[in-house]
């Protein structure tokens, strides 16, 4: 059959074609559908337990395999630097006040300022005690009879709240001297060598998040002990995740598990570095550093050598190596110096405990504590002076004052260094701020840097710590036992947090 009005020809029915051409399997189309679902639901539960699961020594070993994983984490805050707080006037003009406050009484002598020349040693240190385990074998380099390179330290009354440091034949370091204290100290170091180097260090890789316990371990292995870096983590830091190791952690190991002594202090000097070196004492410093694709980090060094005529120092160091050929990773004294006192020149020193008495008659006033903590202070004050925007001096000047017991005016110098820029990890490191704010009832401060760092880092049990006390004080006994909880949940060894927790 035709139409007239047609225009277009007409295909003839093919017989059976509908037959032959099925449409697929409805399933085949339903099961293409569902793994499409599958894989979107397992690379967001695979995000999800990368960023929320997965502790951060796990993350990492994630990011090595797959490096584009790191965009998944919180970014860091912008320039790698804490977000600067600008101070109510009042609370600058205290700032300010402090560089023209006098710390102590200029007529006084300080005590332990003047020291006795003592003789050269000339009988071998002699084996360690029997009675602490485990025991320790010196090495054949730390019995060599070697003489004492004595400092001489003559306090003269000064009547300035500004004074300033003679210091005799050490090298100039960038930055200025830093051994001012409220009298002038002259500092005769002619008689120390021109380069010294320690022998017998066994360098040690470092495990994650493990710097602190290494590094004590390497220095320790100077006077011939054998454990490993696991065996002072344990006792120091049993959580792998904890970020920090503060100096004292460090130092109490050495006096509650070896038969050697170690004493932390503040407000060194590139000269008490060396004066220890030649002496033949290893020295630990703590400093920030910038390893490659890193921000800012906490580190710890432990230094084996120092040169005059280049002008620097040699450090075994547990992430960069034992440098050339053993003898140390080299790093000139100004740039030493200058990453250093990002922990106000903190240092320990591991030693003999019958040598105490010559390690004492080194260091000179930092064998006192409170000098130790004015010398650092001193420093402080004049690098923040020379430099107002310098937040490093301003918490220097902070962390000093918590050690002397001047809390409300440690508040003020911290609240300065608030307003300038300081690493955004520098908070995982230093706690004497949690002190300072703690001690003049600023607990809603407390509170607001706790929850900021936790952010970042929620395996800090110094915080939960610092937390607690500040419930504790405000009279909510509850909520101040939940954090001392779990502050030793993260640091089962925490004595603080025990103690605190025994007593409410």
């Amino acid at each position: 059959m035709s139409y007239s009005n047609d225009t277009e020809p007409r295909m003839q029915r093919v017989s059976g074609y509908r037959s032959e051409l099925q449409a697929p399997p409805r399933i085949l189309f339903y099961g293409v559908i569902g793994l499409f679902l599958l894989v979107i639901i397992g690379i967001i539960a695979a995000i999800f337990i990368f960023t929320q699961v997965l502790q951060p020594s796990q993350q990492q070993r994630v990011i090595n395999m797959a490096p584009f994983m790191r965009s998944f984490l919180p970014p860091t805050p912008p320039g790698g630097v804490l977000p600067t707080v600008m101070p109510d006037a009042e609370s600058n003009q205290a700032a300010q006040d402090l560089l023209n406050m006098p710390l102590v009484d200029a007529s006084a002598t300080p005590a332990g300022a003047e020291v006795v020349s003592t003789e050269a040693t000339t009988q071998p240190s002699g084996e360690p005690t029997e009675a602490a385990q485990p025991t320790l074998e010196p090495t054949e380099a730390a019995v060599v009879p070697s003489p004492t390179f004595t400092l001489t330290w003559t306090p003269t009354a000064v009547p300035t709240s500004e004074p300033t440091a003679t210091v005799e034949a050490p090298p100039a370091v960038g930055g200025g001297t830093n051994e001012s204290t409220s009298v002038v100290q002259n500092m005769s170091l002619s008689n120390l060598p021109a380069s010294t180097r320690l022998a017998g260090f066994r360098w040690i890789q470092q495990s994650w998040n493990n710097c602190g316990p290494a590094t004590m371990t390497m220095a320790l292995s100077y006077y011939g002990w054998q454990n490993d870096q696991d065996y002072a983590k344990d006792r120091i830091r049993p959580n792998r995740e904890d970020k920090n190791t503060n100096p004292h952690e460090l130092a109490d190991f050495v006096n509650e598990y070896t038969d050697l002594k170690a004493v932390v202090r503040m407000g060194g000097s590139i000269n008490t570095l060396r004066a220890l070196l030649a002496n033949e004492y290893p020295v630990i410093i703590e400093r920030g550093i910038m390893f490659e694709a890193n921000d800012w980090l906490g580190h710890y060094q432990a230094l084996v050598a120092y040169e005059d005529s280049s002008r620097g120092f040699y450090a075994y160091d547990s992430w960069l190596g034992a440098g050339e050929g053993g003898a140390g990773v080299y790093e000139t004294y100004s740039e030493v110096d200058e990453d250093w006192r990002a922990f106000n020149r903190t240092f320990i020193v591991i030693y003999p405990p019958q040598e105490e008495a010559r390690v004492m008659e080194i260091l000179g006033p930092l064998a006192d504590e409170t000098q130790a903590a004015e010398i650092a202070f001193q420093t402080a004050r004049d690098e923040a002076s020379a430099n107002p925007q310098d937040g490093f001096a301003w918490f220097n000047m902070g962390t000093s004052l918590v050690a002397l017991g001047r809390y409300e005016e440690a508040a003020n110098a911290y609240a300065q260094a608030g307003r300038y820029s300081l690493p955004w990890r520098m908070p995982w490191y230093q706690f004497a701020p949690f002190v300072a704010l703690y001690e003049t009832g600023r607990y809603e401060e407390l509170m607001t840097r706790a929850s900021t760092i936790l952010n970042t880092a929620p395996e800090l049990e110094e915080v939960y710590y610092w937390r607690g006390r500040a419930y504790e004080a405000q009279g909510q006994v509850a909520q101040a036992t939940s954090q001392y909880q779990q502050a030793l949940r993260y640091n089962s060894t925490f004595d603080d947090a025990r103690a605190a927790l025994d007593q409410l």
